[in-house]
């Protein structure tokens, strides 16, 4: 069983949550605990099709590399929660894409640590919400004291096909050393209404014109990753049931 304290809204990772859902999935499972060793490499893709609520510690060695790509698309309240710590020289990527419509309320919440020099960290995250659907992507990175020559990026972006859903965004930088170089964007938008009526001009039917740009949006993201075709797949078919 967890040692952790119900979670509530006063707090901030969980600010955007379903309590309701969190309740009844109380308490949670101990975080899944991965430590990749000096020099390896660690490679996972993680699809949320069920409504879970998954929780992951990742801790890279010295010069160890990780590259994770996530979809958050299933049930009516899915978290995917990383907490991930980079020693000296380490690597770190995420790219992570959640769709959702109806009533949905997906999350995605990073905090990357850089305990330690010259690690690298990349973070793509893409929302496409339709409905009354909420997701959320809290982010923060996290740059301690002496971990010099850190270099961070996290590149946010949501699109809303209508005006009832919400996107919840925070990329956030906590930095206590001088020699670093960090950065983040975050934009929410609609679909570039010029953009369709030219797809459509040209022949495409509107709900096949939004699908391919949608798919646009969202298919670097799972640049890289072993699974890549799946993903696409599944991501696609999720946003097929959105248009």
């Amino acid at each position: 069983m967890s040692a952790l304290p119900f979670p509530s809204r006063r707090d901030e990772a969980w600010r955007y949550s379903d309590i309701d859902a969190v309740t009844a999935a109380w308490p949670l499972p101990a975080p899944e605990s991965i430590v990749v060793p000096a020099g390896g490499d660690f490679r996972r893709a993680i699809v949320q099709q069920e409504g879970d609520i998954g929780q992951i510690e990742l801790v890279l060695g010295k010069g160890a590399t990780a590259l994770l790509h996530v979809l958050n698309i299933g049930g009516a309240y899915g978290r995917i929660e990383l907490n991930v710590t980079l020693h000296e020289g380490a690597g770190f990527t995420l790219g992570a894409a959640q769709i959702g419509g109806g009533e949905q309320n997906l999350e995605i919440i990073t905090t990357v640590t850089h305990a330690e020099p010259g690690a690298t960290s990349r973070q793509m995250v893409r929302s496409v919400l339709g409905g009354q659907a909420i997701g959320t992507y809290l982010g923060k990175v996290a740059v301690a004291r002496g971990a010099q020559q850190t270099d961070s990026e996290q590149d946010v972006k949501a699109m809303l096909l209508d005006r009832s859903a919400t996107a919840n965004a925070k990329p956030e930088l906590e930095i206590f050393a001088d020699d670093v170089k960090c950065a983040h964007g975050c934009a929410i938008g609609e679909l570039d209404a010029m953009a369709l009526y030219y797809l459509q001009s040209r022949g495409l039917p509107p709900a096949e014109a939004k699908k391919l740009m949608l798919q646009a949006f969202v298919a670097g993201v799972f640049d890289g990753a072993e699974d890549e075709a799946r993903l696409q797949e599944l991501a696609l078919a999720k946003l097929g049931e959105l248009v």
